[in-house]
């Protein structure tokens, strides 16, 4: 008989496993552990692969718990309730471990317990799973009902290894129950799963491309500050990070006039993104719902080619948003089929991912991204420089913060980054830096955000300091037009000299008897007047393309100089020398008396 589920002091039953409420955030992350422990003995070895399925375990069973309690709620107030999932197919039919139902209950878990060996595996593989993948293909799918199929997209069975190991995680999973989490005293069950996420952005763990660090995203966040009635967007969002911090941002920073419209439309409609990698984009959903957010607007593709593989979460999604806040991939090398539809062809996939950003930010829109340190200096390559005057000419980007080098390190990723910052519908006039590369940051001396204090003080003025100054755009592109001037006459009149030599050419060509000594020398000279125009203008180009060089140079920043002389280098020689050679003296003594 199994025992009946413990009463709360009201008299309703608690909803936690085993009626133990986790007080302190140790007790969580040793419950979290405890699970990760299991699953790693039972096949599940890094956290590329136990994270994943935990990640729909836990869904399954916080969406079964908020489904719970939204029936109980419509029940109190009389209106109908649709629930996403029916028996046997919700976490408490077959999660819940059987001592924790009511006396005299039972559930389709215990009926699989009392059956034959590999009768609990062969549900969950044969019939759970097919029935959650299709979920989305009825034609009357509610939202939920698609998130729910597109998390489970890529479990194709359970991957623990025995029936015995999986049920221990199922009762670990159970206990992880919201309301039994103090949220007065430990992190949200969101907060935990984001841990999870940052394991699997371990070095080593292969999983850093689809992980910014929190510290990184929460200062964007903070700077950009969208609010409650703007819809945010992540074109590459990986386990969705942004996405989820901006929910938080809005969320802590509401007030008690925000309507019931709003707060809906909140859950429902701000937050969209784009994933391309199977594992990574069922994590993001769940991610997003842990957090609250009721329908993350998901698209499953690629975001640079336009190719699908689901977009029944993204519908009716706006063309243009009012926030972007994004961390595209760099380094990354793109084929014809993504440049396609794009004005400036590159294979460079951070460049694409710009131009996608300026294309979908609405005028008046603001975005924060990270770009790698070669796309902001290189001016050697058309698509760079094409693309970064767009940027500037379309938008004004008002801040460029250079971060430390090591920032992605932990992430497996060791190139240098900054932060952009930029507004839609208004040209750049100037750009105010701020300088955070001299930190040292490693994996015992992380990124927090403590770092940024002194950026957040100075932000609102644009104020300079040792570690911020302003660049002057107008007066940099009218410098740059004044050294370009002298090499685009030369070019303008040695490709006129030129061509006023090819049409004595031509009437050299008709004379009779051709004078071929006298053609021959023409041609040599429009050979040479091209060639020297060509060389004029590419300098002229130069010149000008190197305004868009954005890289952070910090102008208050006192060089290292070596002012000793050779003279000083040599008596310091000599002094070394002459200690080594007393060191050397003791040491032969000492072994001459051990002798």
């Amino acid at each position: 008989m199994a025992r009946g589920r413990k009463k709360n002091s009201d008299g309703t039953t608690q909803s936690n496993g085993n009626g133990k409420k986790h007080a302190t955030q140790q007790s969580v992350d040793q419950a979290v552990k405890s699970i990760c422990d299991i699953m790693r003995r039972g096949n599940c070895a890094g956290a590329m692969q136990y994270v994943p399925e935990l990640t729909w375990l836990l869904f399954l069973r916080i969406l079964d718990e908020k489904e719970l309690q939204e029936e109980q709620n419509a029940e109190t107030i009389g209106v109908a309730f649709r629930p996403s999932l029916h028996y046997p197919y919700r976490w408490r039919d077959w999660g819940a471990p059987p001592d924790t139902l009511s006396e005299g209950e039972t559930n389709k878990r215990h009926e699989l317990q009392e059956s034959p060996q590999n009768a609990f595996f062969s549900f969950i593989n044969g019939e759970l799973l097919p029935n959650l993948k299709e979920l989305k293909n009825r034609p009357d799918a509610s939202a939920r009902q698609k998130v729910i199929s597109e998390i489970m997209t890529g479990v194709d069975r359970v991957r623990i290894d025995t029936e015995k190991n999986f049920l221990d995680v199922l009762d670990k999973v159970h206990q992880l129950a919201t309301e039994a989490i103090d949220k007065t005293h430990v992190f949200t069950l969101s907060q935990v799963y984001e841990g999870l996420l940052l394991k699997m952005g371990e070095k080593g763990n292969d999983g850093g491309q689809f992980f910014t660090p929190r510290q990184v995203i929460k200062a964007m966040v903070q700077v950009i500050d969208p609010g409650i009635d703007e819809t945010i967007y992540d074109p590459s969002c990986g386990t969705g990070g942004f996405l989820a911090q901006s929910f938080e941002h809005i969320n802590e920073g509401l007030r008690n006039d925000a309507t019931a419209e709003q707060l809906e439309s909140l859950k429902q409609r701000s937050f969209w993104g784009r994933e391309k990698e199977n594992l990574i984009y069922p994590i993001a959903l769940a991610n997003l719902v842990l957090h609250g957010i009721d329908k993350p607007n998901l698209w499953h593709g690629n975001t640079l080619t336009g190719q699908e593989t689901y977009g029944g979460l993204f519908e009716n999604a706006p063309q243009t948003f009012d926030v972007i806040l994004t961390n595209p991939p760099f380094g990354g090398k793109e084929g014809k089929d993504a440049q396609t539809s794009f004005d400036y062809k590159t294979g460079a996939t951070q460049v694409l991912f710009l131009q996608h950003v300026i294309r979908t930010l609405r005028n008046g829109g603001r975005c924060g991204i990270v770009l790698d340190e070669g796309l902001l200096f290189r001016a050697n390559e058309d698509a760079f420089v094409r693309t970064k005057r767009k940027l500037l000419d379309d938008c004004d980007l008002w801040c460029i913060v250079s971060l430390p080098g090591g920032v992605f390190t932990a992430a497996g990723a060791g190139v240098k980054t900054n932060l952009l910052f930029f507004t839609k519908g208004q040209a750049t006039r100037k750009i105010w830096y701020y300088d955070l590369s001299s930190i040292k940051v490693g994996k015992k001396t992380p990124l927090t955000i403590k770092t940024f204090e002194e950026f957040f003080r100075l932000l609102p003025e644009r104020a300079d300091s040792e570690l911020s100054w302003t660049i002057n755009m107008d007066e940099r592109k009218h410098k740059a037009a004044e050294e370009a001037r002298p090499f685009k006459e030369k070019s303008t009149a040695t490709s006129q000299k030129a061509a006023q030599i090819t049409e004595r050419l031509k009437e050299l060509k008709k004379t009779a008897p051709r004078k071929s000594e006298v053609i021959e020398e023409a041609e040599t000279m429009i050979a040479d007047l091209t060639r020297e125009s060509r060389t004029h203008a590419a300098k002229a180009k130069e010149i000008e393309d190197a305004v868009y060089d954005l890289k952070a140079v910090n102008p208050n920043k006192k060089a290292d100089i070596d002012d000793r002389t050779p003279e000083d280098l040599l008596d310091i020689i000599e002094t070394k020398g002459l200690e080594i050679a007393e060191a050397l003296a003791v040491l032969r003594i000492g072994r001459e008396l051990l002798q």
